[in-house]
């Protein structure tokens, strides 16, 4: 079994509780990914997101459609929540956000661990493909922010 695990920090422009209130949102989620990977919350409950919440999503990547199923694990606004998948096609996902002051804004961190199913036929898929599409979904993310919620800036890490 093969972890990976990517992670970023960046400067946002913008207030920790205006930060903290779009990511906390599940329906922002699809506003971030690229044309090639779409996400549609299946699950809107009318009440915000807590900790013990459960999301479900219909995703399509590259065509294919698939479930997705994310529980939210930790939920403490406006610093910081996890959730993880429950059901989907990766065999780990947890997905970490924390939000620190920052003196040009908020300073957001995001640790995503990630596995693969199917052992080595997983690890190979990720050498050939996945961790490509990885990267430019996260640096798509990275330009969606900008435009979505305030100016952004590397941090350094």
């Amino acid at each position: 079994m093969v972890d990976h695990i990517i992670q970023r920090r960046v400067v946002i422009g913008r207030s920790r509780p205006e930060v903290f209130a779009f990511f906390a949102d599940p329906a922002c989620a699809s506003q971030l990914l690229p044309s090639w990977f779409s996400a549609r919350l299946l699950s809107a409950t009318g009440r915000p997101v807590a900790a013990g919440t459960v999301l479900d999503f219909r995703v399509t990547c590259l065509g294919v459609p698939f479930a997705w199923r994310a529980f939210v694990r930790e939920f403490d606004p406006p610093f910081r929540f996890l959730d993880v998948q429950l059901c989907g096609p990766f065999a780990r996902w947890e997905h970490r956000h924390r939000f620190m002051a920052d003196a040009a804004g908020t300073l957001m961190e995001d640790r995503l661990v990630y596995r693969l199913p199917l052992g080595l036929l997983g690890r190979a898929a990720h050498v050939v493909a996945v961790a490509h599409f990885m990267a430019a979904a996260w640096r798509h993310r990275t330009r969606r922010i900008g435009e979505l919620v305030g100016p952004v800036s590397s941090s350094g890490s």
